[in-house]
């Protein structure tokens, strides 16, 4: 309360005059105000009329009227006397201007929104000439014939749906040219646009649609005319379009003239043809002659190689191919060229021709051909007999008739000790037959003769991995990966060598590596899932795992390993998917159907695990792994089935039992036999016991009433990727030998 101010009782108080108002406000006493009833009964028109115009400003020294009182009459601001004083008595000055008037237009009414103006123009109506309102109406148009269409064909109409068709592609054709041609001169008789003459070019192609042959030579000779030498293409190609105006005007001389200019200009065959048609039609057969000389002489911007190896796989156009490769013209050019390279003075070069003329058998995929092309060679001279037996050699080795293989590459030695390339495939004949010594002398042979050969240096490394030598195999791939840096098959071989060195962790780099130059690549990237396996990463090797069955769907292996992995990491249901896969793939493997139901039994689903169990038993009777989990599901279940299922149970196992005695027997009655075997049928039983033991294997792998599913081990695929590299150094070597 010490900081309350409290008023004291003499101050005054601080609600005075809220009651008190000014009379000027009192309208109740308005009528018997006689100043302010003078003022309303004072008319406009009766006012004294102005005798000087002063400027607008109020004059000075006069007093203001605040209220009602005694005071002296004031002039206005446009010098006349104040109205309404009357005996004396003043009233409230009113303003100067009243509201709504003006001196300058007296007698005009009341109009603060501008209202007196009258109505709004009119809209200004759509010009349906234009060509964006055409346009917009073709564009509904045809929408609607959509939308009508789609509705016919959902209700089956396909009648409408044809009639539709055929009425818009009857309508294609109608160009607006007429627009187009207006819309042109517009343009063109800009000063500023600088490509006038590609629009003349336009211009001239529409009056050539419109068969307006006369107009069409003309804009085409106006846009000759307006472009410059330095677009020499573009001018070339009116030349032709004249040409080809002029033939249907059947003007063919004048047409000649423009052929015969592109063709000393700038030739290509289509003007040649045109050309030697111009001179058919006169019956000019001398410049037809020649004509025809030009036309032959145009290169045709291929090499001569594959000129007639198809582009695609299209049947008519191998067909056309085949029928022209073999017809007389190209039989006469391939020996007419023999011939006249023989008889000039390169003569040496008719024996390249004709080992290049085997090469394009070879491509054209007709081996035969090729064959009995470089047979010819073997009575040649050595240079000439040497590369042809190198290439047969590799034919034959390709058809694995080894020893003819081995046969042309000891010829082509004879012929030429230092030929690089037949020592290769010496050493590649060498090496089939396993005798890896001298495989890697004539590899080393090879290097000696020519040190960038990269066939010899990548074949001498796979020997010396097949040899166990793996650092000297190391020391030439690491050699070729110098030299073929993006090589992946070279990447491939350094990431197998590191992981025989028991070195993961450069194996992992170099397949990184691989995989970014062929990153889709299936069996690299189960590679890299089963390194990381191996390390205990089982994340990184999941997600490579996952990738390489994302391109290659069938990878019994990859499928096996991830079906562990959900099942390790209890998502039995997502490893059904992976399994029933791999019954797909192997209809006839039932473990894969074993481990599907296993895998609902695992999540609890037992009914579908009985049913999968009984699907299971109805295509293989006598699996007693089956039987066995029939018969606890049905105890589990207490279900009645489980009586007939121990009974099938016992006798597939009495059965079992019964085979086995009679192997046993079979056995030791043959035991002196088996003892006195040669060692052919040693090796045979060696076999055998191999595969019995993968197959046990297997077997073992499955999981049994208590047991974890665990996997098998992942195949070896190195021995796989080896001969394909091997094969992919013999292509190699073939196409080094023919350049």
């Amino acid at each position: 309360m010490e900081h309350v101010h409290l008023a004291p009782e003499d101050e005054d108080d601080l609600y005075t005059g809220y009651n008190d108002y000014n009379p000027t406000f009192d309208s109740e006493e308005l009528d018997n105000d006689i100043g302010f009833q003078q003022a309303v009964r004072t008319s406009h028109g009766r006012r004294p009329p102005m005798t000087a115009r002063f400027p607008g400003t109020a004059v000075g020294g006069r007093p203001l009227a605040t209220s009602f009182g005694s005071r002296v009459p004031l002039m206005s601001s446009m010098g006349r006397p104040m109205t309404g004083a009357q005996d004396g008595a003043a009233r409230p000055m009113t303003a100067v201007r009243a509201a709504g008037y003006s001196s300058m237009a007296r007698g005009s009414a009341f109009d603060p929104l501008g209202q007196s103006k009258g109505p709004a123009p009119p809209l200004e109506s759509k010009n349906e000439d234009s060509p964006e309102e055409k346009i917009k109406i073709l564009e509904k148009k045809v929408n609607d014939l959509i939308e009508e269409s789609c509705l016919a064909q959902s209700r089956g109409d396909l009648q409408l749906v044809s009639c539709r068709k055929t009425k818009q592609e009857g309508r294609k054709d109608n160009d607006m040219y007429p627009e187009a041609l207006n819309t042109y001169q517009l343009i063109v008789k800009n000063k500023m646009f600088n490509n006038a003459g590609r629009l003349k070019v336009n211009m001239a192609n529409i009056y050539f649609k419109q068969k307006n042959y006369p107009k069409a030579v003309k804009f085409y000779r106006m846009a000759l005319d307006q472009i410059s030498n330095a677009h020499k293409e573009m001018r070339i190609k009116i030349m032709q379009n004249i040409g080809m105006v002029f033939i249907r005007m059947g003007q063919y001389s004048d047409a000649i003239t423009s052929f015969e200019h592109i063709m000393s200009e700038s030739p290509n065959i289509k003007t040649g043809y045109n050309l030697i048609l111009c001179y058919y039609a006169i019956g000019d057969r001398d410049k037809m002659k020649k004509s025809f000389q030009k036309l032959i002489s145009v290169p045709l911007g291929i090499d001569e190689e594959d000129k007639y190896i198809p582009p695609n796989d299209e049947p008519h156009t191998n067909m056309v191919y085949e029928a022209i490769k073999n017809d007389k013209l190209h039989q006469m050019e391939r020996e007419r060229c023999v011939d006249m390279v023989k008889g000039s003075l390169y003569v040496e070069l008719a024996n390249d021709l004709e080992i290049n003329k085997a090469i394009t058998y070879l491509r054209q995929k007709d081996f035969n051909q090729a064959v009995e092309t470089l047979k010819t060679f073997e009575k040649k001279e050595s240079r000439v007999k040497s590369a042809a037996a190198t290439n047969l050699s590799f034919l034959y080795f390709l058809e694995k008739d080894y020893e003819q293989a081995d046969r042309y590459a000891d010829l082509a030695m004879s012929a030429d000790r230092y030929n690089p390339s037949a020592l290769v495939n010496k050493g590649n004949t060498v090496f089939v037959k396993q005798d890896y010594e001298k495989a890697a002398e004539f590899f080393k042979e090879s290097l000696r003769n020519d040190s960038s050969c990269t066939e010899a240096l990548y074949n001498l490394g796979l020997t010396y991995k097949k040899m166990g030598r793996l650092e000297g195999a190391l020391d030439c791939f690491l050699k070729l990966h110098s030299i073929l840096r993006n090589s992946d098959q070279v990447m491939y071989q350094l990431a197998s060598l590191y992981e025989m060195l028991e070195d993961p962790h450069q194996a992992i780099e170099w397949l990184m590596q691989l995989i970014s130059v062929t990153p889709t690549d299936p069996q690299v990237l189960a590679k890299l899932g089963e390194l990381y396996d191996n390390e205990g990463d089982k994340s990184q090797a999941f997600q490579y795992y996952y990738e390489s069955f994302r391109y290659c769907p069938s990878n019994i292996d990859v499928i096996e390993w991830l079906g562990a992995y959900y099942i390790d990491t209890q998502f039995c249901e997502k490893a059904i998917h992976y399994f029933e896969r791999a019954g797909l793939i192997q209809p006839t493997q039932v473990k894969w159907q074993l481990m599907v139901a296993s895998c609902y039994r695992r999540s609890g689903n037992y009914q579908k695990a009985l049913e999968t169990y009984k699907d299971i038993h109805r295509k293989f009777p006598e699996n007693i792994e089956c039987l066995r989990f029939l018969v606890r599901l049905c105890q589990d279940l207490e279900l009645k089935e489980v009586q007939d299922y121990a009974t099938k149970l016992k006798k597939v196992e009495k059965m079992k039992e019964i085979r086995e005695q009679r192997v046993k027997s079979g056995r030791e009655g043959s035991a002196q036999s088996r003892r006195e075997g040669s060692a052919g049928s040693d090796s045979g039983n060696s076999g055998n016991s191999g595969r019995s033991d993968h197959l046990s294997t297997k077997l073992r792998s499955l999981p049994g009433s208590n047991e974890p599913y665990e996997t098998s081990p992942q195949r070896d695929i190195g021995e796989h990727q080896q001969l394909f590299f091997f094969w992919w150094g013999l292509s190699f070597l073939f196409c080094k030998t023919v350049l």
